[in-house]
């Protein structure tokens, strides 16, 4: 197979939902032994034209060409069988399944009658996973793995498949930096071997660390494609949104708040007995935001739990504005004055199948004017929803559609709009910015910002380190459950805070980094 030759190609490709134009004579070429980035702000239309090409959704019209023949791939069945396979941004893992049995289902190798064989099954993970440093436990249950260690079984299952065509959607969402590093180098090695690489990315630097050819989509149309390395970040930016995007964040001086969030030697124990949190302390103040950094795996997801009411406590206390919440429920918590942004936004911030508007009112339908003595009131419901999808930009057909049928990107704006409507005292924001467009991080940040000036506390659990740093006044660094030191953010270099995640010292710096 040449690596000049084209891989995959799509024609004057068409889908419509209704009178809903996804994608709008969409034409692309991929080539073999390249990294094709895909670029466009939420709800531009880039996964639905990816799911065209691995096989989960039919065009409306156009042609798809493998490898210069027009093909019909009515399932993700023929994809796979043509060497397409796709990493999807929400992971399609079956959760009371092992790593193994989610790698091996759909493709089971049998010994004997229906005996399946995992024995070769698990070598050949093994062997892929050593060969491009994918670590994963293969008899773990995916319910009881990291959200990383899931992102690397999703991309084992399609080398495992022998892909040669390869779809990734926005892949380094939940990576840590050093992670992410890694994962780039995988790509490069997948292109030099040969393959077709697509990344689905709204991070510009990554592409232009790793993409060879970057083509931009706006509104269900290609708007240009262009060679990354000599396109600058902003030129991107500009040509993704439309508009010229600013980058840095002013986040000026504000005086010490009142006390919002107080943790006292918080301690939690999962269902298998094991401490994922122990020893932790924490104050947030009013007008202020904490980054908390941390590679993912490290407590960072029951500490959240812990604090809105999702996972009991073992020990400690969990005070807001005042109040003890240690093991009150999570609408207790809701109504003590705490949004949470979560960061599993399918699993805890959102009920699929409801409407925009039910989905919008969750926090809020047993309050006035959204209910009088417990008689809903769908007006001021509806009302309420198309503010803020307007305000917020959630690109959606209609209020009533399921929030399941919105992009990944919209479903997180949905979930910011209706935490931050509600003007809590303390946000808790989990990866607020995951699979968002540069113009949509733009205006995240601004709110975020704006209700720090506000005199709100925010919890910032990023795995963004650049976010951490542009938006934070303080950083606090957890490894292994509990804090590992904390400073203001302007204190610690990126290689610093990285030392600091990694459970090793920063010299010269451990008397300030104790006396928080």
């Amino acid at each position: 197979m040449s690596s000049s030759e084209i891989a995959i190609e799509v024609r004057d490709l068409t889908k419509r939902f209704g009178d809903f134009v996804a994608n709008d004579h969409i034409s692309i070429q991929i080539r073999n032994g390249e990294v094709h980035g895909l670029l466009g702000e939420n709800g531009a239309g880039k996964t639905t034209m990816m799911n065209m090409l691995s096989g989960i959704l039919q065009p409306t019209s156009g042609e798809i060409l493998v490898h210069g023949k027009p093909v019909h791939l009515a399932s993700a069945k023929d994809a796979t069988e043509l060497g397409i396979g796709m990493v999807h941004q929400h992971f399609m893992l079956v959760e009371n399944f092992t790593v193994l049995e989610n790698i091996m289902l759909g493709v089971e190798e049998t010994k004997g009658v229906g005996i399946l064989n995992r024995h070769d099954a698990k070598a050949k993970v093994m062997a892929l996973s050593k060969q491009y440093g994918l670590d994963v436990d293969p008899d773990a249950k995916v319910a009881d793995i990291s959200v990383g260690m899931q992102q690397r079984a999703e991309i084992l299952k399609v080398l495992y498949r022998n892909a040669d065509i390869l779809i990734f959607d926005e892949p380094t969402a939940v990576l840590t930096p050093q992670e992410i590093k890694e994962l780039l180098d995988i790509f490069r090695r997948l292109a030099s071997e040969g393959k077709a690489v697509i990344l689905i990315s709204h991070k510009l630097n990554e592409l232009q660390a790793v993409a060879d050819i970057t083509t931009i989509i706006r509104r269900g149309k290609v708007i240009d494609t262009v060679d990354t390395k000599t396109t600058s970040t902003e030129k991107l930016a500009e040509l993704m949104v439309g508009r010229h995007v600013t980058f840095q964040r002013e986040r000026v001086p504000m005086p010490v708040g009142p006390e919002i969030l107080k943790i006292e030697d918080l301690q939690v124990i999962d269902k298998q007995k094991v401490t994922r949190v122990h020893d932790f302390d924490l104050t947030i103040h009013g007008g202020e935001i904490v980054g908390l950094a941390g590679i993912d795996g490290n407590g960072q997801s029951e500490l959240v739990r812990a604090i809105t009411g999702l996972m009991p406590t073992a020990g400690g206390h969990v005070i807001i504005g005042g109040q003890d919440r240690t093991g009150a429920t999570p609408r207790q918590v809701t109504q003590s004055g705490v949004g949470h942004i979560p960061e599993d936004r399918q699993r805890y911030g959102l009920i699929l199948p409801m409407s925009l508007v039910d989905n919008m009112s969750l926090q809020v339908y047993t309050l006035a004017p959204y209910s009088h003595h417990g008689v809903l009131n769908p007006k001021a419901m509806i009302t309420n929803t198309e503010q803020l999808l307007e305000q917020y930009d959630v690109r959606h057909s209609t209020i009533e559609e399921p929030a399941g049928s919105l992009s990944g990107g919209n479903q997180q704006k949905l979930i910011i709009a209706r935490e931050l409507s509600r003007e809590p005292q303390l946000l808790i924001a989990v990866n607020p910015t995951r699979g968002l467009d540069v113009g949509a991080i733009e205006f995240i940040h601004s709110q975020l910002l704006a209700a720090r000036a506000a005199g709100h506390a925010i919890l910032l659990i990023s795995y963004e380190l650049d976010e951490i740093r542009q938006l934070a006044d303080r950083v606090a660094v957890i490894h292994s459950g509990t804090i590992v030191g904390q400073a203001k953010t302007s204190a610690l270099s990126e290689n610093e805070i990285g030392l600091l995640m990694a459970g090793e010292t920063v010299p010269g710096k451990e008397e300030m980094l104790n006396a928080h």
